[in-house]
């Protein structure tokens, strides 16, 4: 299974993003830590262009405005039209009606591949309101080990209804299609800002390089990104802090082997 990790490096995808302000340089460092290469394009005059030359596409809704909304649903459509895999972030889905319902017009457009969000947030998605807390998960959606077996349903009946891959990311992790879901353990990385953002651009370029196997593909570059969170932590030194260790996250997705992910990888399918 983890050969579709050293596949990223072996086909080095071209991933288009439009993804959000506050993350946008760790989104494109990540991308080309994994062996992908990111291009950012969020003009409607070009979206589509772009997403042309592009294997893959990335959509991070997390700061919307009356410019990229129309770049973003111009991607999608693009990619549609091309069969490219597309990975939406619905950033806050949930806080506002614009976040929301950009989401839900983006999966409308029938070219997402996967959905890769907190546990709120696809609720959102699934139910038209949630218990989104800003851009976090609420406590009371949270995945825990009292609630694994109705939220792996919950996983793959969502999956159903958006007509995707569904990866829902927090202390526990599942990834999920209709029949089989994914479940990855690992601390959870809440201390730092964007590394959600840098895990669907993992997803991304997982997929992009591994298009036969997208669910497969998606739950490899999530448990990369939990692995790499665990051997960054674990780099820390005493006085080091969130910025660093960020940075680390990075380095160790640079330097992160299939091997290593095959032995550190903490999974079970359901």
């Amino acid at each position: 299974m983890f050969n579709t990790w050293e596949n990223i490096r072996k086909n080095a995808p071209l991933i288009h993003h439009i993804t959000n302000y506050v993350t946008v340089n760790d989104v494109a460092n990540i991308t080309l830590a994994c062996g992908a290469s990111p291009v950012m394009a969020d003009d409607a005059a070009e979206a589509a262009e772009i997403t042309k030359l592009a294997t893959g596409l990335c959509l991070n809704i997390g700061t919307l405005n009356g410019r990229t909304i129309p770049a973003m649903l111009s991607a999608a459509r693009q990619a549609k039209e091309l069969n490219h895999p597309v990975v939406l972030d619905p950033v806050g889905a949930g806080a506002t009606k614009l976040r929301t319902q950009t989401a839900l017009d983006i999966l409308q457009t029938g070219s997402v591949t996967c959905v890769r969000g907190n546990i709120s947030e696809i609720k959102t998605l699934i139910h038209g309101t949630g218990n989104t807390k800003g851009v976090d998960a609420a406590a009371v959606d949270s995945v825990t080990e009292e609630n694994l077996a109705s939220s792996c349903a919950f996983a793959k009946q969502a999956a159903q209804q958006l007509n995707t891959i569904v990866a829902i990311t927090g202390a526990i992790d599942l990834v999920a299609d209709t029949k089989n879901c994914y479940i990855i353990r690992h601390p959870e990385m809440s201390r730092i800002t964007g590394t959600g953002c840098q895990c669907s651009a993992l997803v991304a370029s997982c997929i992009a390089a591994n298009a036969t196997k997208p669910l497969e593909a998606a739950a490899v570059a999530v448990m990369a990104m939990g692995l790499a969170g665990e051997i960054a932590h674990k780099h820390l030194l005493p006085h080091e802090g969130n910025a660093t260790y960020r940075n680390r996250i990075i380095d160790t997705i640079c330097h992160l082997t299939a091997e290593e992910l095959n032995k550190g990888a903490k999974y079970e399918i359901c």
